[in-house]
């Protein structure tokens, strides 16, 4: 197991952080990994969006449950995790899953054949069919921390999504905007996995009215590494 971990840690691009005592390493996936535990911890994959604005007569290419399980395979196949906790809006829609046989469906098979699978209930995603691998949860324990879909003003300390965290930051270049983690002592904001969702910026009041600290950090997720930036030097949205 101790090799494994380490190699592991080894294979991610990312940053190490914790969260109340809990070590997890940010990798650049938009995953995090706890090494003690062996676990991915990923957020709103949304799968299947396309398929549910296509309902209201907004069509878009067929492929984002295809392009986010792709992606999701690869960071499970480099940082070889022993189980997969997906934190809610794992589905854009309950009743909308990958359709059987389907290139989506056959990366959900392969991923179960190396991973357990526990799915954390969500706002989009209340309750899971029955026939998905794994266990479906409303929340799960883990040293003192919860593992939840959404942020929650109960004093305990949180791993959630939900909110889709972006960040912009003034450099040399100009203005970049990018997806990001946000940490405090107590907390972790993991950003959207799916490949079609959107972004909030972390200065707005639905983020940032949750009261981070002057310790909180935001780590921007550049395509080969982790930028940590601390709250209060991110660009404000105007």
């Amino acid at each position: 197991m101790r090799g494994a971990v380490a190699g592991a840690e080894m294979e991610l691009a990312g940053h190490e952080c914790r969260i109340a005592g809990l070590r997890l390493m940010l990798d650049c996936s938009g995953a995090a990994f706890l090494p003690e535990e062996s676990m991915l911890v990923v957020a709103d994959l949304h799968l299947e969006k396309s398929a549910a604005l296509a309902r209201f007569g907004q069509m878009l290419p067929p492929y984002d449950s295809l392009a986010t399980l792709a992606r999701l395979e690869a960071a499970v196949k480099r940082l070889r995790p022993e189980s997969l906790v997906l934190l809610g809006d794992s589905f854009h829609r309950a009743d909308l899953v990958p359709e059987a046989g389907s290139p989506a469906a056959m990366i959900l098979t392969r991923l179960a054949d190396r991973v357990r699978f526990i799915w954390i209930t969500g706002n989009h995603d209340p309750h899971h069919p029955a026939d998905l691998p794994g266990e479906s949860l409303g929340h799960l324990d883990l040293g003192g921390v919860r593992l939840r879909h959404e942020p929650e003003a109960d004093g305990r300390p949180e791993i959630v999504g939900h909110l889709h965290p972006a960040a912009r930051l003034a450099t040399r270049a100009g203005m970049q905007r990018r997806r990001c983690f946000l940490a405090s002592r107590e907390r972790l904001l993991m950003p959207a996995f799916g490949c079609l969702t959107g972004a909030l910026d972390v200065t707005d009041r639905p983020i940032s009215d949750l009261g981070w600290g002057v310790d909180a950090r935001a780590y921007l997720i550049a395509r080969e590494a982790i930028h940590p930036v601390p709250f209060h030097a991110l660009a404000v949205r105007r």
